[in-house]
């Protein structure tokens, strides 16, 4: 039965904050469990957030002032862990909101870390390569103090990549006297990076699409898949799930999106990085906006692009059976709330796409140890990691008929109130 908005629900019809949806989130995930409401409301409140000035000259001798943020969610299991992302829109209320994401999503995974998310207000479209570099080292030393591989370790996002984190690592341990490699994880394999790292999150998503298919008794080859956002994620997950005999029949990027209702050739598609914004100049039946991707009637549906594409607006339009979010955050409250409503299955991001902080925990390991893994093993490592979260999470969807947002969240706050009962509460 489809759920449609009232008068009375005008304010949520607009795509929410991040640290909004993540706070409505964690209180309704609270109801679903017995935590101490005092653990609760600790975590709606970061440890700190930093917010830093990195002045960049400029190629033509200019100086401009940019504002960079390190927000640091809970360490009650480990270091905080997250992503380092370039964007005009990096705010601290974002990046914050992030970061409680990542505190969930290492706990769901099982993971020795905490939450953390940081970026800096730019434009990387902006920079030259070498104004990127000099931007990151000297972000690299304004928030020095408070990242390292004990402390927060922070990884690639968007507008950032592996060659980022090789000069973040190199600023840092410059300063340091010595190679920390693990200060981040997502480097070049050559530096200490890990094989498999840049593939993860898509490929994690796919298995996750993959379970999700099994789950409610399907078969891959008669299912069929649409994928908002060709890059990293996107690309890696439609193309494995093509490999698997799935029928992907839609992709886009930034521009629009390209149709097939008897599949694509995913690998024959070019993603972002292989080259940026052409998902269009691929031959294709028939064209479609990015939106239109959202509302195909198809069993599998994957924003893997931006935050906040299913909102309240259109949530009553999506036609797919599952939703599997390869994106942070595709999903606003109210909008999961219609979609629930309306029957439709959510694969949420925190289990979905955890693939990356799972990597990035791999290579962190082989860092400390200085041993490189094979990618064979990486991915085998990941998929078991990923079956074993799976099994946790689908055991309270079905021992307690919640949906699967929730019930990552319950398998989430009670591994994190549990440790934060043994640590206690520092006077």
């Amino acid at each position: 039965m489809s759920t449609t908005p009232t008068t009375d629900d005008a304010a949520e019809t607009e795509p929410e904050s991040t640290l909004a949806t993540a706070r409505k989130q964690l209180e309704r995930a609270a109801t679903n469990t017995d935590v101490d409401p005092a653990i609760v409301e600790r975590l709606k409140h970061p440890t700190r957030v930093q917010q830093v000035s990195v002045p960049l000259e400029r190629d033509d001798g200019t100086v401009e002032v940019f504002t960079g943020y390190r927000a640091q969610h809970d360490d009650v299991r480990g270091p905080y862990k997250g992503g380092l992302r370039y964007h005009p829109e990096v705010t601290a209320a974002e990046c914050t909101g992030l970061s409680m994401w990542m505190t969930w999503k290492c706990a769901v995974m099982d993971l020795p870390f905490g939450g953390g998310k940081g970026g800096i207000a730019v434009d990387p479209k902006s920079l030259t390569d070498d104004e990127r570099e000099r931007l990151t080292r000297r972000f690299a030393e304004e928030i020095r103090d408070v990242v390292g591989p004990t402390k927060d370790v922070p990884a690639p996002d968007m507008g950032t990549d592996a060659q980022t984190m090789a000069w973040f690592m190199d600023a840092y341990s410059m300063q340091q006297g010595e190679t920390i490699p693990g200060v981040v994880t997502g480097k070049p394999p050559v530096i200490g990076g890990s094989y498999g790292r840049e593939a993860a999150p898509g490929r994690s998503t796919a298995i996750a699409a993959r379970e999700a298919v099994d789950y409610y008794g399907r078969d891959l080859a008669e299912t069929t898949v649409a994928v908002q956002g060709f890059g990293s994620v996107g690309a890696n997950a439609a193309r494995l799930l093509d490999d698997w005999g799935t029928t992907v029949v839609a992709v886009s990027d930034v521009n629009g999106a390209i149709y097939a209702p008897d599949g694509l050739d995913t690998h024959a598609v070019p993603t972002h990085e292989e080259e940026p914004e052409a998902v269009l100049s691929h031959e294709a039946p028939q064209t479609l906006s990015n939106d239109a991707v959202l509302e195909l009637d198809v069993d599998v549906l994957i924003p893997a692009a931006v935050g906040n594409v299913i909102t309240a607006s259109n949530a009553d339009a999506v036609a797919a059976d599952v939703v599997v979010e390869g994106a942070n955050g595709p999903t606003t409250f109210a909008a999961d709330e219609i979609l629930e409503g309306n029957g439709v299955a959510v694969i949420p991001d925190i289990l979905a796409n955890a693939g990356g902080v799972t990597v990035s925990y791999f290579e962190w390991l082989q860092d400390i140890n200085r041993r490189t893994w094979s990618l064979e093993r990486v991915n085998e490592e990941l998929e078991e990691q990923m079956l074993s979260a799976w099994s946790d999470v689908r055991a309270v969807v079905d021992e307690r008929d919640l949906p699967w947002r929730d019930a990552a969240y319950v398998v989430a706050l009670s591994r994190i109130a549990e440790a934060k009962g043994a640590r206690g509460l520092w006077p």
